[in-house]
C-alpha cells in the first residue's frame, strides 16, 4: 500500500477527480476526510469507502469561505487526526464569455473557489502539518493555467495562481518536511466536462483538439498522479506542475 495508516483530506471529493482519489487513496491506506459543498455527495463517497472496508468521513464546506475551510480542519482533526496528505481538488468551471463580456461577479465566484480556496486549504492545514513533522500538498491546477483558453479567462487566471502559489509554499515549507506539488488535468471526463459539452460527450472534433489520443482523460487516471504525489514514492519532487493532459500542450 502506498498511503498505510495515512489521513487525506480530499476536497471537492463528491465527485469528477476528487472522488476517484479519495476512493483510491482509501484502497492505498488512507483514511479520507472527504469534502464537498454539497455534502450528501461526500456522504456518499464516504459510504462507498466503508462499504469496502475503508475509513472515511464526510464534511459539507464551501472552500471559499474562510470560517468553512477553518471547520473542515478541524473536524478532519478532531475526527481522525492531523493530515498527512492534503489534496485541494475543489473548483468550478465558471462563466464562460470574452474577457471584457465576462460579469464581475462570474469572474470574482471562480477565483474564489478554484484559486481562493486552494490558498485556504493550504493555510489552515499547513501549520498542523508542520507541528506533525510533515505531509505532502496536492493542489488541482489545469492546463488551463499553461495554455490559452478562449472563454475561460477567469478559470485561466486562477489555475496559473495554483501553479504560482504552489510553487511558493513548496519554497517555504520544504524545511518543514512538506512538499508541494500540483496536478495540471486535461479534459477529464468529470461533470464538469459534461456540463461544458452541454449535457452529453464532447463532440469528436473537439477532442481532436485537446488530446493527442483520441480521447479525454478518466478522473481515474488523474487521480492516479495524485497518489503518487501524495505518496513517499515523490520524495523527492517539490514545487512542480505535473501535466496528465493526453498530449494536449504537447504542441
Amino acid at each position: 500500500m502506498r498511503l498505510p495508516n495515512k489521513i487525506a483530506l480530499i476536497t471537492g471529493a463528491g465527485s469528477g477527480i476528487g472522488k476517484a482519489a479519495a476512493l483510491l487513496f482509501a484502497s492505498e491506506g488512507a483514511r479520507i476526510a472527504a469534502v464537498d459543498i454539497v455534502e450528501d455527495s461526500a456522504a456518499e463517497t464516504a459510504r462507498q469507502i466503508k462499504a469496502t472496508g475503508g475509513q472515511a468521513i464526510a464534511i459539507g464546506a464551501d472552500v471559499s469561505r474562510s470560517d468553512d475551510v477553518q471547520a473542515m480542519v478541524a473536524a478532519t482533526i478532531e475526527r481522525l487526526g492531523v493530515p498527512d496528505v492534503l489534496f485541494n481538488n475543489a473548483g468550478i468551471e465558471g462563466e464562460t464569455a470574452f474577457l471584457a463580456n465576462m460579469t464581475d461577479e462570474g469572474f470574482d465566484r471562480v477565483i474564489a473557489i478554484n484559486l481562493r480556496g486552494v490558498f485556504l486549504g493550504m493555510k489552515y492545514a499547513l501549520p498542523h502539518m508542520v507541528r506533525n513533522g510533515g505531509g505532502s500538498v496536492v493542489n488541482t491546477a489545469s492546463i488551463a493555467g499553461m495554455v490559452a483558453v478562449r472563454g475561460a479567462v477567469a478559470y485561466c487566471a486562477a489555475k496559473a495562481g495554483v501553479i504560482a502559489m504552489t510553487r511558493v509554499a513548496a519554497a517555504e515549507y520544504a524545511r518543514y518536511n512538506i512538499r508541494v506539488n500540483c496536478v495540471c488535468p486535461g479534459a477529464t471526463n468529470t461533470p464538469m466536462v459534461t456540463r461544458i459539452a452541454g449535457g452529453g460527450e464532447l463532440p469528436p472534433e473537439s477532442v481532436r483538439r485537446v488530446s493527442e489520443m483520441g480521447r479525454i482523460g478518466r478522473p481515474e487516471e488523474i487521480a492516479r498522479m495524485a497518489l503518487f504525489l501524495a505518496s513517499d514514492e515523490a520524495s523527492f519532487a517539490t514545487g512542480a506542475p505535473f501535466i496528465v493532459d493526453g498530449g494536449w500542450t504537447i504542441t
